[in-house]
């Protein structure tokens, strides 16, 4: 039986080149602190969000206009007892050209609908990818965080 990881796709008017620089210009778009390279092949960079996320990702694959890929090395979420959720999974964006279009494709393998931050991380992830990585492509602005009310 094969496993489902957490994952999302969509369809933008932009090149593929485009969709890779906004993906790399993570602190357009993933809300909260960022510390260290995130457009280097081998660089580790730690991620946190308010008292509630703190992971640490290191970038595995940068193939320009196709493909960006980070390890979770470490995470730590606040809302569940168990931790195993993000830690030793992958986050991969891949980018396709259809058409006059480009289609990313998003997935975060390991984030199964069994682990305990499932239903959470894809809401967060839905927010982030669908809107603010999405807004980042199209408009090529810095988007706010999608979690704050008084946005």
């Amino acid at each position: 039986m094969s496993r489902q990881s957490f994952n999302s796709h969509f369809l933008v008017d932009r090149s593929p080149e485009e969709v890779f620089d906004a993906i790399n210009d993570v602190r357009a778009w993933w809300s909260g602190d960022i510390e260290g390279d995130t457009d280097k092949l081998g660089a580790t960079f730690r991620y946190r969000y308010e008292n509630m996320h703190d992971s640490t990702q290191t970038v595995t694959e940068l193939v320009p206009g196709k493909k960006v890929a980070w390890h979770v090395t470490d995470g730590h979420l606040a809302f569940v007892e168990d931790q195993r959720g993000w830690k030793d999974t992958d986050i991969v964006f891949e980018i396709v050209r259809k058409g006059r279009k480009t289609e990313l494709r998003f997935t975060h393998v390991g984030l199964e609908p069994g682990c305990e931050c499932y239903a959470a991380c894809a809401e967060g992830w839905d927010a982030v990818i669908n809107g603010n990585l999405r807004q980042r492509i199209v408009t090529g602005a810095a988007q706010p965080n999608p979690f704050d009310e008084a946005a």
